[in-house]
C-alpha cells in the first residue's frame, strides 16, 4: 500500500492535519506578533496552511521543511492565487539534514506541528528551534499527550509505542521551560475536536474506496482504517491528547 497516498487522501479534509480546531488556531497566530521583515520556519510543513495564514496576515517570508514532494505540490496548488510566489520556499529532504541549511538564519518564528519525531522528540525539536529563532522570538510546537497513562493494550494496537515517547501536557510545557523558553499559551484538543478530526479522516478513507473500487490499495486501505478507528474509540479517544505550546525566546 501506498502510505503517502493513503495520508493525502485521509488528510484533505482537514485544513491543518491535527486535532486543534481552526478557531483555536487562528487564536494562537493572533497572539504572534509579525511584520513583512520576518522570516517563518516550518519543520514538516505539510500542505502549508499554517504558512501560508501567516503570509496572509503579517506578509513574512517563510520556508517550509518537508520530506514527501507529494505534500510541497499540494502546498503549491494550495498557495497560488493567494500569496506572492516569493514568498514561501521549500526544502525538500529530512529535516535533520535540510534544517542545517537553516541555521545561520534568524528566524521570528520556528514552528513543528505534529512531526516533532522528524527531528528525534520534543525535547530535540524545541533545542533545534532554539537555534535557529531569534532573541525573543516565538517558537510554536504541536505535540501529543498522555491524558493518563496509556495501557499495553493501546501500545500494542499502536505498533509497540513505548510509553516514554509521550509525556504528559504539563511536562510538555516543562520541557521548554528546562530549555530557557517562556510558555505564552496553551490550547489543547477537546473531545470534539478529536471526533471531527478522527472521524473526517475515516471517512475521507471509506469514501475514496467506495468511489475507487479498482484500486489496488484498497483493501489494504480498508483494513488499516477499520483497525485505526477501533483503536481510537476503544482507547485513544480517552488516553491520547494533543496540545499546541506557544514559546518566547528570551534568551
Amino acid at each position: 500500500m501506498d502510505r503517502n497516498k493513503f495520508s493525502a487522501i485521509a488528510h484533505r479534509n482537514h485544513a491543518f492535519s491535527n486535532p486543534i480546531s481552526e478557531t483555536k488556531m487562528m487564536k494562537m497566530l493572533e497572539m504572534i506578533s509579525l511584520d513583512s521583515l520576518d522570516t517563518v520556519i516550518d519543520i514538516g510543513s505539510g500542505k502549508s496552511e499554517l504558512i501560508i495564514r501567516l503570509i496572509e496576515k503579517y506578509n513574512v517570508s517563510a520556508t517550509g521543511i518537508e520530506l514527501y514532494e507529494g505534500a510541497i505540490k499540494e502546498a503549491k496548488r494550495n498557495a497560488n492565487g493567494r500569496i506572492p510566489d516569493d514568498r514561501l520556499e521549500f526544502i525538500v529532504g529530512d529535516a535533520r539534514t535540510a534544517i542545517d541549511k537553516c541555521i545561520k538564519e534568524g528566524y521570528e518564528l520556528g514552528m513543528c506541528i505534529g512531526s516533532t519525531h522528524a527531528l528525534g522528540g520534543l525535547e530535540s525539536t524545541l533545542q533545534t528551534l532554539n537555534r535557529v529563532v531569534k532573541k525573543n522570538g516565538y517558537i510554536l510546537i504541536g505535540e501529543g499527550y498522555w491524558k493518563q497513562s496509556p495501557s499495553k493494550e493501546y501500545l500494542a494496537a499502536l505498533g509497540g509505542v513505548d510509553e516514554s515517547e509521550l509525556k504528559t501536557h504539563a511536562e510538555n510545557v516543562m520541557v521548554g521551560e528546562d530549555l530557557g523558553l517562556v510558555p505564552l499559551w496553551s490550547y489543547v484538543s477537546n473531545d470534539d475536536e478529536w471526533d471531527e478530526y478522527e472521524w473526517l479522516y475515516s471517512s475521507s478513507i471509506e469514501n475514496y474506496c467506495q468511489e475507487n473500487p479498482d484500486d489496488s490499495d484498497r483493501d489494504a486501505m480498508l483494513n488499516r482504517i477499520r483497525k485505526w478507528r477501533t483503536t481510537y474509540l476503544k482507547w485513544g479517544r480517552d488516553t491520547l491528547g494533543f496540545g499546541l505550546y506557544l514559546f518566547r525566546k528570551s534568551i
